[in-house]
């Protein structure tokens, strides 16, 4: 019979809240509990582990922080056996620090098999992977889009504070392998007259760095992007009065910096060319 822990699938919890409820330590990424007979797997995507969706596959990395791991250390025979040793095991993931989300419980989907990754005083080891799917035949959850983007911002950080010669090792021996997982986002839906407006408007120079678009489309047609000058996302309009054409490297610095003085410097050149055309805001 299988733990009750109540937990809905995508709920978020903090660590003491994890150990708190199923018993466990709160330390360690894989943490057996024997009062409540489970083994609780925690994948936290802010370290420089290697843990990775393929799929519906999740490929958990075992246990030991330093050496070549060994398939009978600890939970790593916990978990290589958990198909028969009646031990429930349920899968959180850390995309942000200190929000845990439940995953789910989930199976071994294969043999696990061993590959190279770093240990904590970084060297090359071998670890064991255990190939895991959610329970039921279940699907992993969609997670919000901005989650997922948050997480690879950590890990970018991360990334940053390695040398050069740390980093080209790291990427050397990365999985080759892409990582997939389904997220939501929200979509708007642009009104094709007010983008095409935007671009006659511009005629082909950038309104914020007031140079040729980089090249034409194969139609002959300058290359520029539409950008909302207050974000739709933010509540900005899909409007006439809210819409430029800028170059790709312009949109890029707008997403990246989005500085005042350029939203700024896009709301006069609006602002002049509404007057100019004698149509009031």
């Amino acid at each position: 019979m299988s733990f009750n822990h109540n937990l809905k699938v995508g709920q978020v919890l903090t660590n003491p809240q994890v150990g708190e409820l199923f018993k466990s330590t709160i330390y360690m990424g894989m943490r057996r509990s024997l009062e409540t007979n489970t083994l609780v797997l925690v994948s936290d995507h802010t370290k420089l582990y290697e843990d990775r969706w393929e799929g519906n596959i999740f490929h958990y990395t075992g246990m030991g922080k330093k050496g070549d791991q060994s398939l009978s250390f600890h939970q790593n025979k916990t978990l290589a056996e958990s198909d028969t040793n009646g031990v429930d095991v349920y899968l959180f993931e850390v995309l942000r620090p200190n929000e845990y989300i439940f995953m789910g419980q989930v199976l071994l989907a294969g043999e696990p098999y061993q590959e190279e990754q770093f240990d904590e005083d970084k060297n090359l080891r071998k670890v064991w992977v255990f190939p895991l799917k959610l329970a039921d035949g279940k699907k992993p959850i969609k997670l919000p889009k901005k989650l997922i983007e948050a997480k690879e911002k950590e890990r970018e950080k991360l990334a940053r504070k390695l040398t050069y010669e740390e980093l080209e090792a790291r990427a050397k021996y990365a999985s080759k392998k892409a990582v997939s997982r389904t997220v939501t986002s929200n979509n708007f839906e642009r009104n094709p007259f007010v983008t095409e407006y935007a671009k006659r408007w511009a005629n082909g120079i950038c309104q914020l760095c007031e140079r040729p678009a980089p090249f034409k489309n194969k139609k002959g047609e300058p290359h520029l992007h539409t950008h909302h000058i207050k974000w739709l996302a933010n509540g900005g309009e899909d409007s006439i009065y809210n819409t430029v054409a800028i170059c790709p490297n312009c949109h890029d610095r707008m997403h990246i910096l989005d500085s005042e003085s350029d939203v700024i410097q896009l709301k006069e050149k609006v602002k002049k060319h509404f007057r100019m055309q004698t149509i009031s805001l």
